[in-house]
């Protein structure tokens, strides 16, 4: 009698790990997460075009957000909701890294590398949000990022990381402005469910609002890597200081005005995907 091997504990892990992404709780926390991530990028949006059209208002970061998200009516309630999704969302990245699960079952490696990085700011979000519903009045890493490049810089190697970080950043907004002018975007959501008007929709602040997440994600890149030549934390800027810097450029206003519609539209576009995303 031939005696059948036992699954290793990794095969069972793994078997566990396939289980879960195919269950209706996964999909829900995924869903969920789409939600969130949305509404953090409009909020971000809406403050920089107010900005942008009245120079009132201020420019913020995603932490900034959420604590924007804090001070509305009920707005312990939808914070914990926001917190429940952008940990469904890093949730669905990190095992979307682990597995390569994507649209067609699979993905590559970048694909993979691109959801474990995504999966983790995503889990740093969702700790920030816990940390403004606990009353935590102290600034997030990302918050002051001039701080924690000058903390970077002390260690081995350190210039070389946050030059490395900077070039990250800037691949990242190099495949966001070509995801959105090729709009190989729409490959990953259900078109074929769509009525021709909604897809045109989905089309356009698709692609304004990658081309817009291009633009803030390379400008923080870049200033990373200034950072890293010159030697100079002072240079490293976050999302809101990457905001402040297209103010402060030849018609600042008009500018800002055109990236802040575009992260709105992103917003927009993000919380369409709750509904049509291919999980």
């Amino acid at each position: 009698m031939t005696r059948v091997a036992e699954p290793s504990p990794i095969d069972v892990a793994r078997g566990a790990g396939h289980g879960f992404v195919h269950s209706t709780a996964f999909e829900v926390l995924s869903r969920a997460g789409f939600v969130a991530r949305g509404l953090v990028y409009a909020i971000i949006g809406l403050l920089a075009f107010a900005v942008a059209v009245s120079d009132t208002g201020m420019l913020t970061n995603q932490q900034g957000a959420l604590r924007a998200v804090a001070e509305q009516p009920l707005g312990g309630f939808l914070l914990v909701l926001v917190a429940i999704g952008l940990g469904g969302y890093a949730i669905w990245r990190l095992f979307r890294a682990a597995l390569g699960h994507g649209p067609e079952a699979t993905d590559g490696t970048l694909d993979r590398l691109g959801g474990l990085g995504s999966g983790l700011v995503y889990a740093g979000l969702c700790v920030a949000a816990v940390e403004v519903l606990a009353g935590s009045s102290a600034a997030g890493p990302s918050s002051q990022p001039d701080k924690t490049t000058a903390g970077v810089f002390d260690w081995p190697g350190g210039r070389w990381a946050v030059a490395a970080a900077g070039i990250v950043l800037l691949g990242v907004a190099a495949y966001q402005l070509a995801k959105g002018v090729r709009r190989s975007f729409l490959e990953e959501i259900k078109t074929e469910q769509m009525s021709a008007g909604t897809e045109m929709w989905i089309t356009w602040i698709g692609t304004v609002g990658h081309v817009a997440r291009a633009i803030v994600f390379g400008l923080v890149g870049w200033f990373l890597v200034k950072a890293a030549v010159e030697y100079d934390a002072n240079e490293a800027v976050g999302l809101d200081g990457a905001l402040t810097k297209i103010l402060r450029a030849d018609y600042g206003p008009w500018l800002l005005g055109f990236v802040s519609a575009g992260l709105i539209a992103f917003g927009v576009y993000s919380i369409s995907e709750a509904r049509y995303r291919r999980i």
